[in-house]
Order: C-alpha cells, then structure tokens, then sequence
C-alpha cells in the first residue's frame, strides 16, 4: 500500500523465489530481475542489469550463494556471477555514461540502462521484478521491490552482473587515470577519492552534475 513501511523482518535470509514463483503459477514464465550498479558513484557510468532464471524451484539451490551483491567479497562476486550468466535463460547488462547522467540526471539514466539491457535480452520479459525503481516508459508488468536484491533471487543475480560489469569497465578506465585508483573504489566517493579529487581536481570521467563535484569546480 502507498506510505505503508516496509518490515525488515519480512527480509529472508538469503533471496528467494517467493514473487517469481507466485508469477510462474499464473502462468508468467520469462521474469526479469533488473537492479543496477553505481548510482551513487562521482564518477564513470550506471549499470543495469537484467536476468531472466529458468522457470523452476530448483534454479534455487543452483544459484543458492547469489545474494545481494554489496554483501559480498569480490571474488565471490566474480564466482557467482559465472553461476547466473551459465544457469540464466538470458542476461544483459546496459550502461549510461557520465555525460547521460550530467545531462539527464541519476534517476533517468539509471532507467535508461536498464532500457538498454531489457533491449539486449534474447527473451522478451513478461513481468519485470525490480530492485525499488519505477520503470514508466517501458511496457512490461512490473512489481518494484523495496531491498529487492535481498528478497528476490532475480534481482540479486541481475545485481551481481551489474556490479561486476562495471567494476570491470572501472578497472580500465582506472589504466587511463591512475592517479584516482579508480580500480580500488569503483569511482565511489570514499576519503582515498576525495583526497584525489582534491589533489587533482576532476578528470573527464567524473559527473559534474553531482554536489561534491560542482563544489569542486567552483
């Protein structure tokens, strides 16, 4: 219901398949988890990702080390993920740049990498399961979560490939601006980013739209 708080004790201990299996049994087969990565960030892009799992209980245990992926080492991360994008029936991950986020903002970029994975899927959804973000321009049914990559396994497998995608691409752009460690933070606003920003000032990569970094360029 509208301005009804959500009950932490409603969070099970890992995700499960409580929402996708209420959907299979109305006949909704192809469920796309979508969560995103790197909405917080100073610099480089968001990432979204979208998974759509087998149509069966069993897809539980196969996948049963996939939680919420800020709840995890990195190279647990890099495991799991492995495990969805072989056992998920088609996965996609979509970017919106920094220059997307200064221009359009945070809120619709976001939504507009999670366009570009939905686009990228070799299944179209029928019912999209998202982590706590509303998705008006696109066509599908949708049910957003509040910590839905805690609650929902679709979400968190979408969770963990967003976050090691971009990871990833922040690893390389860290090749091209060392001075920022970009591969240590992921472009988040940690003292060690902060200190660097200071030091350096901003670099092309970073969202100038964003406080710390307009205080910075004042």
């Amino acid at each position: 219901m509208p301005g009804q708080k959500f009950d932490p004790r409603r969070i099970p201990l890992f995700p499960d398949l409580s929402f996708e299996a209420e959907l299979w049994e109305r006949g909704v087969q192809w469920i796309a988890g979508i969560d995103e990565a790197g909405r917080g960030a100073l610099a480089g892009p968001v990432a979204a990702a979208a998974v759509i799992l087998p149509p069966h209980r069993e897809i539980l245990a196969e996948l049963s080390g996939v939680r919420d992926s800020k709840q995890m080492s990195a190279k647990e991360r890099e495991h799991w993920a492995g495990c969805v994008r072989r056992a998920a029936l088609a996965h996609a991950v979509g970017f919106s740049t920094h220059q997307e986020i200064d221009a359009l903002g945070i809120v619709p970029a976001t939504r507009l990498a999670v366009h570009r994975a939905l686009e990228a899927l070799s299944i179209q959804p029928e019912h999209l399961l998202v982590d706590f973000l509303r998705l008006p321009e696109e066509p599908f049914p949708q049910t957003a979560l509040v910590k839905g990559d805690a609650r929902s396994l679709s979400i968190a497998a979408a969770s963990l490939l967003a976050k090691t995608a971009r990871d990833a691409l922040m690893r390389q752009l860290d090749g091209d601006y060392p001075v920022y460690r970009f591969a240590v933070h992921k472009g988040y606003g940690t003292q060690q980013h902060r200190r660097a920003i200071e030091q350096f000032g901003v670099c092309p990569i970073h969202r100038r739209s964003f406080t710390l970094i307009k205080a910075q360029n004042d």
